[in-house]
C-alpha cells in the first residue's frame, strides 16, 4: 500500500504518517466533535504566564523574612503596591537541569528530550487547559514574545506533541490577531479551504479505521499517537470554521507600530489585558527572550553576557536595571487589570497570573529555587512563602499549575511531574 501523505499548510501543520513497519502504508483520520459555546465572557476563569529567558538576580529578588512582613527587595520595590494581589514563593521549581536549555521546561516541568514517553509529553499548563477549554473563545490561547535572541527564545509553550507554539512576535501582529478583519475575498478563500480541509479529514478517517484494524500492537500505538495529532488540526479547523462569519470587537486603540523588544513591552502587557477583557481569549503567555536588548536600555551590553556575570558588581548593576524595567511593566498590568471591571470583581481577580522563569541563577546555569509569582485568581494573597529546597516535604512547581488549572474547571489531579495539589486559600 503506498503511503499517503496530507499537506494542510493554511493550517500551519505538515500531516505525515509515521513509518508502520507491519504495513509500510498509512492514512490518516480522526474524528473530534468539539461543543458550540459561547464565550461565558464575564467572571470567567482566565490564565498568564510570563517567562524570562535568563531568570533574575535572587539576592536583590527573595526577601529575608516570610509571610505578611516581607520586606521590600529591590527587584519587588515595583511590585509594592501590588503585594496584596500576589504572593512571592521560593523553593518552587521541577527538580531539571540544564541551565540555558533547560528554560522551556518553565510551563511543563518536562525536558523537550525526555518528553517522547510520556503520555502528555512535555505539554505545557497553558496548552494544557487550552485543549480542554480553549473552544470556548475565538482563540484557545495567545502565546506572543520572543521568537529569536540567544538559544531561540524561551520557548515557553508547547503541545503535547512536543511541538513548541510559535509566539507572536511584536505589538502590530497581536493588535492584527485580535481585531483586524479579513478582506471579504480573503474570507471567502478561507471558508473554501476549511471545506476542503474538512472533505480531506472525512475522507481519510475511513481509511484509518480500516487501517487500524489490520496493524500490529506497536504500530497500533503509532497510530494512536499519530491520531492524537490529527485530532489536533481537527480542532484548528473547526475553530476557524466557527468564528470565521463572526465580527471581531472594535479595536479601542491605534494599530501600533512595532519598534523594539523593550519598547514593545508596555503594548503587549495592554494587548494582551484587552485580549482578556473582550474574551478573545482566556489564557494567555508572554516570552521575554534573548532579543530583549540592553542596549534600547541604554546598556551596552550582552544580555546573555550580563547574565554571566561573575559577581561582577557593574554587570550586576546593569541587570538589576534591566529586571526592574521588566518587573515595573509587570506591576502596570496587575494594576491594569485590577482596575478592568468583570461583573462583580476585577479582571485580576477572574485571572490567575504567573510571573517567573525556567532559570533560577543564570550566572551558575541553575534551574533550581525559581523565582515565582503567583497573583490574582482569587487567591488570598500578600505573602511570601519560603518552601523546603529539598527533601520529602519539597513541593514540585507543577502542583501549584493543578490547583490553577482546577481553579480553570478542568478534572485533573495531575500535570507534568506534580505530585499532588497545591495552592493557596
Amino acid at each position: 500500500m503506498n503511503r499517503r501523505r496530507f499537506i494542510l499548510k493554511s493550517l500551519g501543520a505538515t500531516l505525515a504518517l509515521p513509518s508502520l513497519p507491519s504495513l509500510l502504508a498509512g492514512a490518516v483520520g480522526g474524528n473530534s466533535a468539539l461543543q458550540t459555546a459561547k464565550g461565558a465572557g464575564t467572571g470567567a476563569r482566565r490564565f498568564v504566564a510570563i517567562g524570562n529567558l535568563l531568570g533574575y538576580q535572587v539576592k536583590q529578588f527573595f526577601p529575608e523574612s516570610t509571610g505578611t512582613a516581607y520586606e521590600q527587595t529591590t527587584l519587588l520595590k515595583p511590585l509594592w503596591d501590588c503585594r496584596k494581589h500576589m504572593t512571592v514563593f521560593r523553593g518552587l521549581d521541577h527538580g531539571v537541569k540544564g541551565g540555558h536549555f533547560a528554560v522551556h521546561s518553565f510551563l511543563s516541568g518536562v525536558l523537550n528530550s525526555e518528553a517522547q514517553n510520556r503520555p502528555g509529553g512535555n505539554v505545557s499548563i497553558d496548552q494544557f487547559m487550552a485543549d480542554e477549554i480553549g473552544y470556548q473563545t475565538r482563540f484557545p490561547s495567545l502565546t506572543v514574545g520572543s521568537e529569536g535572541g540567544i538559544h531561540g527564545g524561551c520557548q515557553i509553550a508547547w503541545t503535547k506533541s512536543g511541538v513548541r507554539v510559535p509566539p507572536i512576535s511584536g505589538p502590530a501582529e497581536l493588535f492584527d490577531r485580535l481585531f483586524t478583519e479579513d478582506a471579504p475575498e480573503r474570507r471567502e478563500r478561507r471558508q473554501q479551504e476549511n471545506r476542503l480541509q474538512a472533505s480531506i479529514l472525512d475522507t481519510v478517517l475511513v481509511d484509518a479505521n480500516r487501517l487500524s484494524r489490520q496493524v500490529n500492537r506497536e504500530d497500533k500505538s503509532k497510530l494512536d499517537e499519530y491520531f492524537t495529532s490529527i485530532r489536533d488540526v481537527e480542532k484548528r479547523l473547526e475553530l476557524r470554521q466557527r468564528w470565521a462569519g463572526l465580527p471581531k470587537p472594535k479595536p479601542p486603540l491605534e494599530r501600533p507600530v512595532n519598534k523594539n523588544k523593550v519598547e514593545d513591552l508596555p503594548l503587549l502587557y495592554e494587548l494582551i489585558a484587552l485580549a482578556l477583557q473582550t474574551d478573545s481569549t482566556r489564557i494567555a503567555t508572554l516570552e521575554i527572550g534573548g532579543d530583549f536588548l540592553p542596549q534600547d536600555l541604554g546598556i551596552d551590553k550582552s544580555y546573555h553576557g550580563l547574565s554571566h556575570h561573575g559577581n561582577d558588581e557593574a554587570a550586576i548593576k546593569h541587570l538589576v536595571a534591566l529586571e526592574t524595567y521588566q518587573i515595573q511593566h509587570f506591576g502596570k498590568f496587575l494594576t491594569r487589570l485590577a482596575k478592568m471591571e468583570d461583573g462583580e470583581r476585577t479582571l485580576l481577580d477572574s485571572t490567575s497570573v504567573v510571573f517567573g522563569s525556567g532559570i533560577g541563577d543564570a550566572n551558575t546555569h541553575k534551574n533550581s529555587d525559581l523565582p515565582i509569582i503567583l497573583a490574582g485568581g482569587g487567591y488570598r494573597h500578600g505573602e511570601f512563602k519560603k518552601l523546603p529546597a529539598a527533601g520529602p516535604n519539597k513541593v514540585p512547581l507543577c502542583n501549584l499549575f493543578v490547583d490553577i488549572a482546577q481553579r480553570m474547571g478542568l478534572e485533573t489531579e495531575s500535570f507534568g511531574t506534580s505530585t499532588g495539589r497545591f495552592g493557596l486559600a
